[in-house]
Formats: C-alpha cells, sequence, structure tokens
C-alpha cells in the first residue's frame, strides 16, 4: 500500500486514546477517524464517582488535554454509533449511513450495562446506569437531598455510586443476589472489612436478597421486604460490546478474542480494551477483564501494530485499585486454594487484610485492603511471572521493597509497575 494510510478507531475512552498515540509513535501522517457514540471528548471514567461527590468536575476529568485530538490530527465523530462492519471491503457502516473505508480498524467500543429483566420495571421512571458521564449527570439532575435511593449491585459500580451519593440524598440502600459486596474480587474476609466501612457510612446493605418484583416506587426483595425508594440506580454489571467484530464473523465467545498483537480473525482488524476477551496469565484462561490498565497497553500495543510497528502485550491480569471512604482496595491475578496446590500468605488486623497467593514459584495473585502501599511491586512480580526464588520474597511478603531485587532485576521491576 502506498500514499498516507487511513485509520478508524471505534470509541473514544483509555483503549481508543492510547491506540492514537500508538500510530502517532510511528506515522505522524496518518489520517485518524474516531467514531464516539458518546458527545463528550475523552474523560477519566472511574473518575464518575468522584463528580457526584464534588472532589472533581468534568474540566478535570479530561483524559488527555483539550487539544489532544487537534495535535494529532484525528477526526472525531461525535454521538455516532457504529452499526456495521464489512471486513472484505474495509468500510465500517454507522447508523446514519455513512460508510467510513480504512486501511486499519481498531475496535475499542468498550461495554454496556446489563440490566436483568426484572418484574416491573419498566414502571419506574426514575431508573438510571452508572456507567458513562452522561449517567452521573443525569443522575445528578434527578437527586435532592430528599430522595431515597436503590441501588442494585454491591460489584464496583454500585458501590462507587453509593460512595458518590453520600451525603447528598436522604437515604441509600444497596441489594445484591450476592452473600458479599464486590463478590467478583474479594473473599468474606476482605468483603467484610468493606461493609463494615460503608454501613459505618450509613449505607444500608441488603446482600443475599436480590430485587425480584418492582413498583413504581418500590422494590420487593426475595426475602420479601418492601424497600421504597425515589431513585433506582441498576449497577448489576456490564457485557462487552463485541457485536461489531463478531457480527461480521470474527472469532470471540463474550468479548471479541484477540491475540497479544491485539489482532482479531479479520484481517486488519484489531480490537483494545473492555470489548476484548484475552488470557489471564494469572490462571491461563481466557476472559473479559474490563480494567483501565488493560485497555491502556492494549490501545497502545494495537496502534503500534496498525502503524506497521511490532508490539505485544501478553500479560494481562484482572487487577482492581478502588477505594470507599478512605478504606484502599487493591486486587489482582487470581486466588488458587490450597488444594490446588497453592500457598498463601496472609496478615490480617481489625481494619485491614492482605493474602498472597503463591503457586509454583510465582505470585499468582493477591488482595489487599487497607494496605496497599507499594502494590505496584507484587503486581510487577504478578505480571512478569518473576521467580520468587530469585528475590528476597520473606522479605517481600511484609514490605514491599526494590531493595529485595537484585540490581539487574529492577529495571525490569520498574517496567511493570503499571
Amino acid at each position: 500500500m502506498t500514499g498516507v494510510k487511513k485509520y478508524v478507531i471505534i470509541g473514544n475512552g483509555a483503549a481508543a486514546v492510547n491506540c492514537v498515540e500508538g500510530i502517532r509513535s510511528l506515522d505522524r501522517e496518518g489520517e485518524i477517524t474516531l467514531v464516539s457514540e458518546e458527545k463528550y471528548a475523552t474523560y477519566c471514567r472511574p473518575l464518575i464517582s468522584y463528580y457526584l461527590e464534588g472532589k472533581t468536575d468534568t474540566e478535570r476529568m479530561r483524559y488527555r488535554p483539550q487539544d489532544f485530538y487537534e495535535k494529532n490530527g484525528c477526526s472525531v465523530l461525535y454521538g455516532r454509533r457504529a452499526v456495521r462492519l464489512d471486513a472484505q471491503k474495509k468500510l465500517v457502516e454507522l447508523e446514519d449511513g455513512t460508510a467510513l473505508s480504512y486501511d486499519a480498524l481498531c475496535v475499542a467500543s468498550g461495554s454496556h450495562p446489563f440490566v436483568p429483566p426484572t418484574e416491573g420495571l419498566e414502571k419506574v421512571k426514575k431508573r438510571f446506569c452508572f456507567l458513562t458521564l452522561e449517567d452521573a449527570l443525569a443522575l445528578e439532575r434527578a437527586i435532592t437531598p430528599e430522595s431515597r435511593v436503590l441501588i442494585v449491585g454491591a460489584g464496583l459500580i454500585g458501590l462507587k455510586c453509593a460512595e458518590g451519593l453520600h451525603g447528598r440524598v436522604a437515604s441509600l440502600t444497596v441489594c445484591d443476589l450476592a452473600d458479599r459486596v464486590l463478590p467478583s474480587i474479594l473473599d468474606e474476609e476482605g468483603a467484610a472489612l468493606v461493609q463494615k466501612k460503608l454501613e459505618e457510612h450509613g449505607i444500608s446493605l441488603r446482600l443475599a436478597d436480590p430485587a425480584v418484583r418492582y413498583e413504581a416506587d418500590a422494590a420487593f426483595l426475595k426475602s420479601g421486604v418492601r424497600i421504597p425508594f425515589d431513585i433506582l440506580v441498576t449497577a448489576v454489571g456490564v457485557r462487552p460490546n463485541a457485536a461489531l467484530v463478531t457480527g461480521a464473523g470474527g472469532a470471540g465467545s463474550r468479548g471479541i478474542a484477540v491475540d497479544t498483537r491485539m489482532r482479531t480473525s479479520l484481517a486488519e482488524v484489531y480490537a483494545a480494551g473492555d470489548c476484548t476477551e484475552s488470557t489471564d496469565i494469572s490462571d491461563g484462561n481466557v476472559k473479559i477483564m474490563a480494567l483501565l490498565p488493560n485497555a491502556v497497553m492494549q490501545g497502545f500495543c494495537a496502534g503500534v501494530n496498525m502503524a506497521g510497528g511490532s508490539s505485544v502485550f501478553d500479560c494481562a491480569v484482572p487487577m482492581n485499585a478502588i477505594g470507599f471512604f478512605g478504606l484502599h482496595v487493591m486486587t489482582a491475578g487470581s486466588r488458587p486454594s490450597l488444594s490446588d496446590g497453592a500457598e498463601v500468605y496472609e496478615e490480617h488486623t481489625d481494619n485491614s487484610l492482605k493474602k498472597l497467593f503463591i503457586r509454583d514459584n510465582r505470585l499468582v495473585g493477591f488482595e489487599l485492603v487497607g494496605q496497599t502501599e507499594r502494590a505496584g511491586i507484587y503486581t510487577s512480580l504478578l505480571r512478569n511471572g518473576t521467580p520468587l526464588d530469585s528475590l528476597d520474597f520473606e522479605r517481600l511478603k511484609k514490605v514491599p521493597d526494590l531493595s529485595a531485587f537484585r540490581a539487574e532485576n529492577r529495571r525490569k521491576m520498574l517496567r511493570g509497575m503499571v
């Protein structure tokens, strides 16, 4: 191919923006068009709860400076949705009928809220999700100091929404099918510490008690308890926006299947971020890992390869760093059991927890609640698959410190602390 290369990126979040930067690291002349279903310039999505709290504003939520697109020669189509991909003709069709041709395409389309069908849900007028800036703005417009809020879902999204609304409404109740908060990332002991902190701040938790039926202003839980509300937030989970690629014949199960260069099974079609599925190096399983650090690295990797370079991202792990009312939580990797041949190192206090999961001379996962300082060292051990007998791991168990590493390994260690 000769002439100026045409790049199309579906999405405008972390994966998409880092894809732009990956492209521009090699190709300063190519045409880049982004298709953004949202109408806002790229922003840091995890900050939407802090916006509700009043700890930030839309200006400070920018993920890149206002002139990012101009400086990188990008055309952004806001409020537009890609609906069909023709990989043979290298065309993306938008909802309004516009067709965009490309030489290389990256699908970084993110995810969408999953709202389980529940009897009577259609009767609820003030019902919101909590995934985008628009969701946060709409929720803010709806609440008053007298509002009674019910949040369905005690995972990351639901609990951050509760924290964001704390102090701004009359009452907050969170219900969930699971028997503990943050069930996808914490075990019973870690979840109990977070639950204690939430309840100390007046958030009512109804666990193992999901909503099974709604009236216009109330939910009936499985236990039979009726919870009246003025505002309902559904935060059960998200699903990857994979249909653009899978509908065109691309491989994938729940998400878009990609290799370590972020290539899909379709020629010159790449994918990155929350819409993808990839191999978790901590347990070898293919899964969705809808996490900002992975999206950043996947996006840049895709961009480099789209521009003709050579980049590999082969260290994907599930990782979460989050806090509630000053209690910090960080988890990564897998939690194998002793029956799987794992060793678990544990430290407990009344307000903190540390668990390190070790198997085959490698750190394969960790769970930290209330003591997350220098946790990036553990993350790097995990991502790099560092043999634990190559360093002073007995020391690192108690105090993560680079001095426990041999000098020749410290540079590699620092590279992995993402």
